[in-house]
């Protein structure tokens, strides 16, 4: 009989495998994924510098300006707060993809980015994710880094995040419509790329897909994702969407996203349409592509293309 450090509870190979006395199994190795340090003396590709801070016991974050930067510059930059995606239970900020993309996008907009290393589900609930993430925008809000105190604008924060990293957006600006920020700062704008959530729709059984399976398996098995606002944002328990705590929002599909089935995106864009929320919207989907493409290439034309168009979001363009 195999035991317990053997023994495997979840196996969703090639990415995570979970065993019986709780370890938990990453292959990063498998998909290209390692760490890289930051960029003190500027990306040679971008001229974006980067360094890593501590923001709490818990929670660090890699800091990006963009080239030419100048405390004497009267024009404050926007200031980007990115939350990785990976399902709640994968990857890092400090990973080469999310690195490479924040450099583009910090360059393209000419903002400001915080990229957020959040604790991951299954070794810690998922509440922890979502409070790792508030912590960090918090810790935004309270202007306590140099880089953001000389060169930002706290009246242009936005909130941008892929995958799990957008169900982590999502989570954060439906609590800041509750709950005020540090210094009553607020939440210009909010990005939703590829977002997960687990939303009925028309003739498919949910719970044969794999972001059903992987909340169920993995992140929170003692929450059902159906009745979750957590990731079910029109579940009967979930508050109004009317509720979006930011003056603007942009979703983004993929069209042959196999993670985050465009009909089920789709139930979330309309819920916003339909809740009364009266914010600026703006919703755009990728033909051709398929979940996070942005992120796993960032040079490819179409790719480029969504960067800019965050870029303008951000810039108000």
């Amino acid at each position: 009989m195999a035991s317990e450090d053997n023994e495997i509870v979840t196996d969703l190979y090639p990415h995570i495998r979970v065993y019986k006395n709780g370890r938990v199994e990453r292959f990063y190795h498998l998909h290209n994924l390692f760490y890289v340090p930051s960029s003190p003396d500027q990306d040679p590709d971008t001229g974006v510098s980067s360094k890593d801070i501590t923001i709490s016991s818990h929670v660090s974050a890699r800091l990006y300006l963009p080239k030419n930067t100048n405390s004497s510059d009267q024009k404050k930059l926007p200031i980007i707060v990115f939350y990785h995606g990976g399902g709640l239970i994968l990857n890092s900020a400090f990973f080469n993809v999310f690195h490479r993309f924040l450099n583009l996008l910090v360059s393209e907009s000419n903002s400001i980015a915080v990229s957020v290393e959040y604790r991951l589900a299954p070794e810690h609930d998922v509440t922890t994710v979502y409070e790792d993430s508030w912590t960090a925008l918090q810790w935004v809000a309270s202007g306590k880094d140099l880089w953001l105190t000389n060169y930002g604008d706290f009246n242009k924060i936005f909130i941008v995040g892929e995958s799990g990293g957008a169900n982590i957006v999502f989570n954060m600006v439906m609590r800041a419509g509750r709950e005020k920020l540090n210094g009553d700062v607020k939440i210009c704008g909010s990005v939703l790329a590829c977002p997960y959530f687990v939303i009925p729709y028309e003739n498919v059984d949910v719970k044969n897909l794999m972001v059903y399976k992987l909340w169920t398996n993995v992140i929170c098995p003692k929450l059902e994702p159906l009745d979750c606002p957590m990731i079910n944002p029109l579940c009967k328990m979930a508050p109004s969407l009317s509720g979006l705590g930011c003056s603007k929002l942009f979703v983004c599909l993929a069209e042959k996203d196999e993670l985050a089935p465009g009909e089920m995106e789709m139930r979330f864009v309309e819920g916003v349409k339909k809740s009364g929320w009266n914010g600026e919207f703006v919703f755009f989907v990728v033909e051709g592509e398929g979940h996070s493409f942005f992120i796993l290439d960032p040079e490819t034309e179409k790719a480029r293309d969504l960067i800019k168009r965050f870029a303008n979001f951000i810039q108000g363009k």
